[in-house]
């Protein structure tokens, strides 16, 4: 007797369908009524050689499609995936420039201490010159301000690289490094644009400060990391050299979105950002927030050195960018709860709480693996601060100025980071690695209690503010 086949199959029987023709399958008796007149899409019947076959036309039901979720949403808006690639390809040397001058220095001249003090150099000529150039970006637009910041910068790390290459005097490494200075905030230009595309939208705002950071985390990690291969790989002077040119031309593709741009004020209206309500309090908390990072960075290199593992500071670190980066992600998919000014001392307190994994971890044990792990724990409280203060940056700082806003809260933060380095090292030569890690939670709790002690702004500034806005 033949055996049906299931529906929708294509099975077919051994011999050929030309040998034996398909007949229409007439039962032996006649069908229910109700089965005669059944819709179109009712299976039909059909005998072949020896096979009952049963095909079913009726429409196919598919699945419904999960909506989009909040970071391609983001990148759906208009011109944002241009602006995004070449901000981040721009953004990545931020990372690379610090750890390519301190080998490619180190390497020739033989003196990590010179090599120290032309970055510190650097960074401290940075946090003069980065409002001011921030300042020319709001008024004339980020291409016509941007551009020509970056050429000169892009000029200063040449001239470093070949005063190093070439065996010039040791105050032109200085004057050269410090030229670099001029490398407009691309982090700071990013969330500009965002706040223009997507003014009016808080949650869209939220997610769209939490990928940057994630960003950030993400290029501070791979940064240093493809400057060492690059200098230690190739020749000392190549990491700069790879730098400068994704630098330029990051910036070339990121200017070239003019559609993104936001307009230029060339006469502000508003006042500067520092006797805006609310910011100075906010860049004391950033000054704090980054001497967490420096002491970070400085405490455990000195502990992995310690415990004969110099080379592995650097992974050890990348796990806590990534730690951040993962962190920032999961909290821009997530909505905030209650404004940003309540949720700032949550976001300090657990940053402060998660950095004592670190402390107890090199004080009890002095495993270098179970110290990665905690600094892994501990950077994932990083990136929902750095969210919540930019975001209240943003809100606080009159559009007008918005650029120089963001780039005090970057120079707050440098600043932090050159205090903590000093506090760390200082502590790991007269007291112990294990024993600096209490400098990075001093550091936090400090942050926390500005934090809560930073008076609210007050409501008509709020509308101020947004009037000027």
């Amino acid at each position: 007797m033949p055996q049906p086949t299931p529906a929708h199959s294509s099975r077919t029987s051994s011999r050929s369908a030309l040998s034996a023709p398909s007949l229409p399958f007439r039962p032996s008796r006649p069908l229910p009524t109700h089965a005669t007149s059944t819709p179109a899409h009712t299976p039909v019947l059909t005998v072949t050689a020896d096979a009952l076959v049963v095909a079913d036309f009726g429409p196919r039901t598919r699945r419904p499609r999960r909506p989009p979720g909040p970071y391609r949403r983001l990148l759906a808006t208009p011109g944002a995936r241009a602006f995004t690639a070449g901000n981040l390809l721009a953004r990545l040397p931020a990372g690379m420039f610090s750890v390519s001058a301190v080998v490619m220095i180190a390497g020739t001249r033989g003196s990590y201490a010179l090599a120290g003090a032309v970055t510190a150099t650097g960074l401290a000529a940075t946090a003069l010159a980065a409002p001011w150039t921030a300042r020319l970006v709001d008024r004339y637009g980020q291409a016509r301000a941007a551009l020509p910041a970056t050429l000169v910068a892009a000029l200063g790390s040449l001239a470093l690289l070949l005063c190093v290459r070439w065996d010039a005097p040791a105050w032109t490494l200085f004057a050269a490094y410090a030229a670099t200075a001029t490398t407009p905030n691309t982090g700071g230009m990013a969330r500009a644009r965002w706040a223009h595309l997507l003014k009016g939208d808080a949650g869209a705002l939220h997610t769209a400060n939490s990928f940057e950071q994630a960003m950030d985390e993400l290029c501070f990690m791979l940064g240093p990391v493809l400057a060492a291969f690059l200098c230690t790989g190739l020749f000392p002077e190549a990491g700069t050299l790879v730098a400068v040119v994704l630098l330029v031309t990051g910036m070339l593709l990121f200017t070239a979105q003019r559609s993104t741009e936001p307009p230029a004020r060339p006469r502000p209206n508003a006042k500067a950002p520092l006797r805006t309500p609310g910011i100075p309090a906010l860049l004391v908390v950033c000054l704090a927030t980054g001497g967490v990072f420096g002491a970070t960075e400085v405490v455990t290199i000195a502990f992995a050195d310690a415990q004969g593992h110099r080379a592995a500071a650097g992974a050890v670190l990348a796990l806590q960018a990534a730690g951040s980066c993962a962190a920032g992600l999961l909290y821009g998919a997530l909505k905030p709860a209650g404004p940003a000014a309540r949720r700032l001392p949550w976001c300090v307190a657990a940053m402060a709480a998660l950095l004592t994994l670190p402390l107890l971890a090199a004080s009890l044990s002095g495993s270098l693996p179970l110290l990665a792990l905690t600094l892994l724990v501990a950077g994932m409280a990083t990136a929902p601060t750095m969210v919540t203060t930019m975001t209240l940056v943003q809100q606080r700082t009159p559009r007008d100025r918005l650029n120089e806003g963001m780039t005090l809260a970057v120079t707050g933060l440098l600043g932090g980071i050159a205090c903590g380095s000093a506090a760390g090292g200082w502590t790991v030569e007269h007291v112990s690695p294990a024993a600096a890690y209490a400098i990075p939670v001093t550091a936090a709790a400090t942050a926390l209690l500005l934090a809560l002690l930073s008076p609210r702004t007050p409501r008509h500034s709020l509308r101020d503010a947004a009037h000027r806005h």
